[in-house]
This record gives C-alpha cells, sequence and structure tokens, in this order.
C-alpha cells in the first residue's frame, strides 16, 4: 500500500567520502554499510517535492516544497538478494506539519527551517539553487546544461540514484520502506556552489565535510515516486 506519492524533481546530489567508522553509530540493526568502488559515500541531497498525497489525498498548502537532507548508503541481505537503501541522517523541510506527520509514521529526523528555491533556465543552462535557514542561511547552487541524458549503467550515478529503500531504526528496532520511481535521467554539471556549516547543521560528526571537497556533483531530473508503507525487520 502507498502511503505516499508525489513527485521529486530536479535533485541536487552532493557527494563526500567519508570514514565509515562515522557512520556505524547511525547505522541501523539488520544493515550494513554500501561502498562504490571501495568508498563510503554521503550525500546532501536538495530537491522539490512537488504535487504531494498522503494516502491519496493532497493536503493542502503542503503539496509543494523544498526538502534537503544528509544521508549515506546501506544493504540489507533478505532471502539471498540485496536490498540496497538510504539511511538519513537529517531531512529538513520547510512547514511543521511535514516534520511532524514525517517523525511520527517514519521516525526519520525531520526538522523544520526556513527554505526557497530558485530553478532557472536560460538557453542551454539550468541554475539550480536550494537555501534553509536556522540563524544564517545556507545554500546548494548548480549550473548544468539543460538537457537531461539517461543514466549510464554501472556509473556512479546510478550508484547514488538506485537506492529503493529507506532503513530507520527507533529503539533497537529497524523498520524499512520502498520508495519507487523509474531510472532518473541526469545532468551535465557545470559549475556548483556550496555555502553550508555542516557541523552547525548536523552536528561534530560531520564537521570534517567543512574542509572536504565533493568528489562528485550531479543533478538527476527525477520522476513520479511511490513511499508503500513502512514494516518492521527487527
Amino acid at each position: 500500500m502507498n502511503f505516499l506519492k508525489a513527485e521529486w524533481r530536479k535533485l541536487a546530489i552532493i557527494n563526500y567520502e567519508i570514514s565509515p567508522e562515522i557512520l556505524l553509530p547511525y547505522l541501523p540493526k539488520g544493515t550494513e554499510l554500501d561502498f562504490y568502488k571501495g568508498r563510503c559515500y554521503v550525500s546532501l541531497v536538495g530537491f522539490m517535492f512537488l504535487n504531494t498525497k498522503l494516502l491519496g489525498l493532497p493536503i493542502p498548502f503542503h503539496r509543494n516544497f523544498e526538502e534537503v537532507n544528509l544521508r549515506f548508503y546501506v544493504k540489507k541481505k533478505e532471502n539471498g538478494v540485496w536490498k540496497r537503501g538510504v539511511v538519513f541522517i537529517k531531512e529538513i523541510v520547510p512547514k511543521p506539519a511535514l516534520s511532524l506527520i514525517a517523525n511520527a509514521v517514519y521516525k526519520e529526523n525531520y526538522h523544520t527551517m526556513p527554505m526557497k528555491n530558485e530553478i532557472h533556465e536560460s538557453g542551454d543552462e539550468l541554475l539550480i539553487r536550494y537555501s534553509w535557514k536556522d540563524k544564517s542561511w545556507h545554500s546548494i547552487e548548480i549550473m548544468a546544461d539543460s538537457t537531461a541524458k539517461p543514466m549510464e549503467e554501472n556509473s556512479e550515478f546510478e550508484f547514488i540514484t538506485e537506492h529503493y529503500f529507506g532503513f530507520t531504526q527507533k529503539e533497537n528496532t529497524t523498520s524499512e520502506y520502498e520508495v519507487c520511481h523509474p531510472k532518473w535521467e541526469c545532468y551535465t554539471i557545470k559549475d556548483h556552489q556550496l555555502d553550508i556549516d555542516f557541523q552547525k547543521i548536523y552536528g561534530n560528526d560531520f564537521k570534517c565535510l567543512n574542509h572536504q571537497e565533493p568528489v562528485s556533483v550531479m543533478l538527476a531530473e527525477g520522476s513520479e515516486i511511490q513511499v508503500k508503507i513502512k514494516k518492521y525487520i527487527s
């Protein structure tokens, strides 16, 4: 059964390599870290949530909004098959009701902050900017070609975007939920700018990212998505 239907569009994805030891305290029981060519990744992702429906119903004033999250990549073997998913460190949205529902139903770490976005296409260039504010403004900005292209098989982009489960842990209980969507197209990146204090937003464990350059920057077109009702696995 679907809990949520929406569109995720214009996903700005900033990838960093991180020590696996930093992520182990956040790892839900029954899962293990998922690596790409031996590297452990954490990603800062900003995108638009559009045409959102909960249990098939649109929620007034909560259909279209921004989200920014910090996540890492895990996998879980079930009946001899690997389920590949993500774990969120923190998810930022602009409306308190969104945080309330997500934290209550999915036990995610949602926080509410003022947010804004800019999506502008001019000629062959596409500008994407997502901003969020605690005491000061933080932002992700990407300049890309305006024409999206299919993902390449076995690429870094495929690894980052082809994780179809979310895993959470609450009081020694792990739950999972499935996110269904087609393969996403990607844009060629021309330039990017970041203005973010990782330590301030995500805590001391992630202050190391303030002094690192991203290993890659991506922009995915996104698609319609469906989030299934969660289930408990341990």
